[in-house]
């Protein structure tokens, strides 16, 4: 018997409603009504495998380093002045083929205009780099891979703006390290939002990779949790104590940049301490390092020499390149090893001069100190890293492409 079939969908706020009217051409039948069914998903959530057909397309087109990742960390500064010609004229005559440009930097400024609606992001644009797509079309026919830096919780500016995003003494003052930095609040729903906001419109600028740099709450923080005025948000109800809630919070975060950032076709990366990977969680700050690894693309553990104490037996690290390096990546590769789907391992490696360390605990920088860390990543599977010098000023001579 032919049947008359109506269908009709409802969008009532996030939930959809969906409904099958079923009834006979028969005037005189009992119509039959099928069962209401509703659906609980938001109407536009992000599928769990997003097709590639629908990913943005920037126009901007760098393949990802055959023989791997291979950069140098690049500030603001320099990708918008001269020296980018120099530090371009390096990776062009060497195995380096990748930049880690300063996109939001350890102040919380933006280096270049983002093209953003948010007020805060564009009241902090210094615009460095002057002509974002002359950098994109100097990248391109170079074909340097272009890696966007965001550093993420440790930010002075957001935390001036918004100090409700951020961490206050019982007067309303915004906590600051010895440094005078101050970081914003990892619990926070809405400071992730405005990473994400970033990372974003970096994404559809060109760049292929979004690495977020100090993903954690503040060196000793677990010293004052209790004294300083913050929300937890969501956290505060779970049944978890501090450390748990400190490190589901960065995890969660993590998740939720990837997430949002699966439309865009990147990849994303995480700096992380080095000794995070060395212990089941770095409790005051919120890193574990299994969870984060996860959660990414890349994990880009941060092994300076200079950066470690005393560990694996070796009494003053920086003298030891290659043995700090080659004792660490024994730990990382079981740690990744007992994943069901490792990242990229890219570290980032010492090509500076430590000395602030003071006479007989530190070595000069050179072509040898950084092969060693590059030999010693080599040996243990890894053929990816990343070089961090501050001014920029990389060590010329230097074989990066080890047998």
């Amino acid at each position: 018997m032919k049947k008359n079939r109506l269908k009709w969908f409802i969008p009532l706020s996030a939930t959809l409603l969906f409904a099958v009217y079923s009834q006979d051409v028969h005037a005189e039948e009992t119509p039959e009504t099928q069962v209401l069914t509703i659906y609980n998903e938001d109407l536009l959530s992000i599928p769990e495998n997003y097709p590639t057909q629908f990913t943005f397309d920037s126009g901007v087109e760098i393949a990802y380093p055959e023989d791997g990742v291979k950069g140098v960390y690049v500030t603001g500064h320099s990708a918008g002045g001269s020296r980018l010609a120099e530090l371009t004229n390096l990776l062009n005559d060497t195995e380096l083929n990748a930049m880690v440009v300063d996109i939001k930097d350890d102040y919380g400024d933006m280096t270049l205009d983002l093209d953003s609606d948010n007020p805060i992001i564009q009241e902090n644009t210094q615009n460095y780099v002057n002509d974002p797509a002359a950098l994109m079309t100097h990248f391109e026919e170079n074909q340097i891979y272009p890696i966007a830096r965001i550093v993420v919780f440790k930010d002075t500016r957001l935390a001036e703006a918004r100090p409700e995003l951020s961490f206050t003494h019982s007067d309303g003052s915004i906590w600051k390290n010895n440094r005078g930095e101050s970081f914003v609040n990892p619990f926070s729903q809405e400071v992730w939002e405005y990473n994400v906001e970033i990372a974003k419109q970096a994404a559809k600028m060109g760049f292929k990779e979004i690495q977020f740099d100090y993903v954690r709450f503040p060196e000793g923080f677990e010293t004052r949790s209790d004294e300083l005025q913050y929300t937890r948000g969501g956290y505060e109800d779970m049944d978890l104590d501090d450390v748990q809630q400190r490190v589901e919070s960065v995890t969660d975060f993590v998740k939720y940049a990837k997430k949002e950032l699966e439309p865009y076709g990147v990849d994303v990366s995480v700096d992380i301490f080095g000794y995070s990977a060395t212990v089941p969680e770095a409790p005051g700050i919120g890193q574990n390092f299994s969870k984060i690894s996860e959660n990414v693309d890349v994990i880009s553990s941060m092994i300076y020499p200079s950066h470690w104490g005393p560990y694996f037996g070796i009494a003053k690290p920086d003298l030891e390149p290659y043995n700090i390096v080659s004792e660490y990546m024994k730990v990382e590769n079981e740690v990744l090893g007992n994943l069901e789907s490792p990242p990229q391992s890219r570290p980032w490696l010492q090509d500076f001069t430590a000395s602030y360390l003071g006479s007989g605990n530190y070595l000069q920088y050179g072509p040898a100190e950084i092969e060693a860390q590059i030999r010693a990543l080599k040996e243990a599977g890894v053929n990816e890293f990343l070089l961090w010098d501050a001014g920029n000023t990389y060590t010329k001579g230097v074989n990066y492409d080890l047998e």
